[in-house]
């Protein structure tokens, strides 16, 4: 018998989703520029999902769409919320077809005493907290999954941390903090020393020119608030 080579499981990577709100591919590749230039070591060969929802009905180029993606460095890997059309032209530029719903709604829960009641019983499930015992350093990425992450030490320059809830950091935030991956825009990044490369929350980022203000070097609590990313001092008992 030969010996195994490989093996192939299902997982769970970051991918950036890009909202198509227009088909305008032009105006979309200067405006994606301008994005970009913002944090070009960010977005560098980021693997990108475009969800056609809000323009499901409309004819698009997908081979001048990649072509546009790709030039700007970008790594585009599927499709999503798109027609039976669009799904068909998708796969012929060799793009994937993913599922992506960024509204989820909870299911009604059924009353005990309801003549409709299953044996079915709901409970919420708790996840505790990703807890890093040290320093992420430059070039490693740590994601914390459908909960929140506790860095007992620095981020360094270089290094990313990511997770589904909030981050905490005990120490000097010099890299990248990701919260609120999958869509929380409640989700915040606390951290003892705010000197960072970029922060964000459910998508919407702050690179370092614009974190430096008056709490800039100190600790710092940082969310979503107003349209706008926003910092304050964290409070000390």
């Amino acid at each position: 018998m030969s010996e195994q080579i490989f093996e192939l499981k299902g997982n769970l990577f970051t991918l950036s989703v890009l909202n198509l709100y227009k088909n305008d591919l032009q105006a979309l590749g200067k405006q994606l520029d301008e994005k970009i230039s913002q944090a070009p070591k960010f977005f560098y060969g980021a693997p990108i999902v475009i969800n056609l929802q809000s323009i499901s009905e409309q004819r698009i180029d997908f081979a001048e769409l990649k072509q546009i993606l790709t030039g700007l460095q970008l790594n585009p890997v599927g499709i999503c919320n798109g027609s039976d059309s669009h799904n068909t032209l998708a796969k012929e530029n060799m793009l994937s077809v993913l599922t992506y719903s960024q509204d989820i709604k909870p299911q009604p829960k059924i009353p005990k005493n309801s003549a409709h009641n299953t044996s079915v019983i709901e409970k919420d499930v708790y996840l505790p907290a990703k807890v890093i015992n040290g320093t992420v350093r430059s070039g490693q990425q740590v994601y914390a999954k459908d909960r929140d992450l506790i860095v007992l030490g620095a981020v360094s320059h270089g290094a990313e941390v990511i997770a589904d809830g909030n981050i905490h950091i005990y120490g000097a935030l010099r890299g990248r903090a990701i919260a609120g991956a999958k869509g929380n825009i409640d989700s915040q990044v606390f951290c003892q020393r705010l000197e960072a490369e970029l922060v964000s929350i459910d998508g919407n980022y702050w690179i370092s020119d614009s974190l430096q203000g008056e709490l800039w070097g100190k600790s710092a609590a940082i969310k979503y608030k107003n349209d706008s990313l926003e910092i304050t001092a964290l409070v000390k008992g």
